[in-house]
């Protein structure tokens, strides 16, 4: 999963695609980078990040989603706003991505299930800096797993399908760095679960607690490390900033050789 990210204070790359003609160009350049989808999204969450509206996020986002759906490319749609998922849908989205996974607007469940789309329900205990965020975990895999399966059963309960459900465990949301490093380590508890995963580590600051004093390491190539054990573990998508370097290292697990 390319991310493309059309706000102005997303912790990595904010501002960088705010024009829509090159949030386009970068959204095709990442699918031949080897992208399988487009994940758009128009509302920060990192910590700190104000808050905005479902109207506010659609005009970010609304001409990109439904440019690339019209020229065949998988779009998903980052979102926690029942409005926005609707619209995405209506016009082309194949995926509508909670980060809180139904429980931020309580129409989500509703609206995923009358989409039609694909759904990503990731694990979910507050808004990053909110004082809803609680990082008190008996253990930690096991929490994430069981509190995951309870977020898909209350959307399941709205009428999505299982079938078309995939899970994240939202490495970094409500995670220390040690936490989200031990389900990146665990990550066949989670294959366990039984639906798709995703992980989404890209450029994230937990990737520091490992490497962050090799004066060759960097945020991408860390991430595209976590990318070759998640492809090898059985998961299903990686969502990353930089698509060359995590589909590298896809091929890479597939045939047990590096490439040049």
């Amino acid at each position: 999963m390319g991310i493309l990210n059309v706000t102005p204070d997303s912790f990595s790359d904010g501002g960088l695609w705010s024009d829509p003609a090159r949030a386009l160009d970068h959204a095709r350049s990442m699918v031949a980078d080897g992208a399988d989808l487009v994940d758009v999204g128009g509302e920060s969450t990192r910590p700190g990040s104000a808050r905005i509206t479902a109207e506010e996020e659609w005009s970010r986002i609304g001409e990109a989603v439904e440019a690339l759906a019209a020229e065949g490319i998988l779009v998903s749609v980052d979102t926690v706003h029942a409005g926005t998922a609707r619209r995405a849908a209506e016009v082309g989205a194949a995926l509508v991505n909670d980060v809180s996974g139904g429980r931020a607007d309580p129409g989500m469940p509703a609206a995923m299930a009358a989409s039609g789309c694909a759904c990503i329900i990731q694990h979910w205990r507050g808004f990053p800096g909110s004082p809803q965020e609680d990082f008190a975990y008996a253990d930690v895999v096991a929490d994430v797993c069981a509190e995951l399966l309870a977020q898909v059963d209350s959307v399941v309960a709205a009428g999505v399908d299982p079938a078309r459900i995939a899970v994240d465990p939202g490495l970094g949301f409500s995670l220390l760095h040690d936490q989200s490093w031990a389900l990146v380590d665990s990550v066949e508890s989670l294959v366990g679960l039984g639906y798709p995963v995703v992980v989404g580590a890209s450029r994230k600051r937990f990737l520091a607690l490992r490497g962050g004093d090799d004066p060759g390491w960097d945020r991408d190539r860390a991430t595209a490390e976590i990318t070759r054990r998640a492809a090898r573990a059985g998961v299903w998508a990686v969502r990353v900033h930089d698509v060359a370097g995590s589909a590298r290292a896809v091929r890479e697990a597939a045939t047990g050789k590096e490439q040049a």
